[in-house]
């Protein structure tokens, strides 16, 4: 565009602009477009689908199995037979494990301040709860737990990455090998 200065005339100065005439559509611009459209929608659908398996295992879970593997290669149960628990994934990082024996030993006082130390070593024992933040990777079939607090105390604030198993509404992972060389491994079913 340009200007044109008038300086002749009364004294006064004038500055003009020749009209501008608006352009013609171009039919270039559809196929750009519906191009960039295309691409749009092709991330959102990547997205989409990357978020949707990261939420496969958001929700609730009762505990199907806790059982641990011996060093010989069987399995057997490490909270007895038929444990309790349940274990919740939130959509936005949070998660909370709780997994108990059946069978617990009930204090004989009726009070948990004044048990003995059987009560004690058989309450702590007899429950494995945690809670705190994950990640979950579904490219390396791995969940990382970052432990905020536990009923093991040291494994407050710290972080375990697990190897898990998801077979439909079925997820399992297995713990680092404890000592005796056994390593456990918890079997949950999602709750419909």
């Amino acid at each position: 565009m340009t200007f044109q200065f008038n300086l002749n005339g009364c004294g006064r100065s004038a500055i003009t602009a020749p009209a501008v005439t608006p352009r013609p559509a171009h039919r270039e611009v559809a196929p750009s477009l519906i191009k960039r459209l295309s691409l749009l929608t092709a991330l959102l659908a990547a997205s989409a689908s990357a978020m949707a398996e990261n939420a496969s295992i958001v929700g609730t879970w009762t505990l199907a199995a806790a059982d641990k593997i011996q060093p010989d290669g069987s399995r057997v149960p490490d909270y007895g037979p038929n444990p309790h628990g349940l274990v919740i994934f939130t959509a936005n990082g949070y998660y909370s494990v709780q997994i108990y024996r059946a069978e617990r030993l009930k204090f004989a006082s009726g009070d948990k301040f004044k048990g003995t130390l059987e009560e004690y070593q058989d309450a702590s024992l007899g429950m494995s709860v945690s809670f705190g933040r994950y990640t979950f990777d579904p490219v390396k079939h791995t969940v990382t737990l970052q432990t905020d607090r536990s009923s093991v105390p040291n494994r407050d604030d710290t972080t375990a990455v697990r190897s898990y198993e998801l077979n439909g509404d079925e997820l399992s992972w297995k713990v680092a090998p404890r000592q005796d060389g056994s390593v456990p491994i918890t079997v949950l079913r999602r709750v419909q």
